[in-house]
């Protein structure tokens, strides 16, 4: 969950969009359109979940394991380097 009003604020808005482009998708199968541009916005609505899950992820991460500003040189490092490591998979 994300701890910050910013954060907060940043995750709300991509839950709105993610709306949207849901609604979007539910628009495009009453219409018949295409199967292209079906999975064109599924394709759309799975890159935004996972930029969610992302960021909602190093969120947790950083509170779990301590603020980066607060932790020491090797730990500020180690945190670093896994929420890298969770941007490169959810990608």
């Amino acid at each position: 969950m994300p701890y910050t009003v910013h954060e907060k604020k940043r995750v709300t808005a991509r839950v709105k969009r993610i709306r949207g482009q849901t609604e979007a998708l539910l628009r495009a199968l009453d219409a018949d359109q295409g199967c292209a541009a079906v999975l064109q916005q599924i394709a759309a609505i799975r890159g935004a979940v996972n930029g969610l899950m992302s960021e909602v992820m190093e969120a947790h991460i950083r509170e779990t394991f301590g603020q980066t500003a607060d932790a020491s040189p090797e730990r500020s490092r180690q945190i670093e380097e896994l929420n890298s490591l969770v941007r490169s998979y959810l990608k």
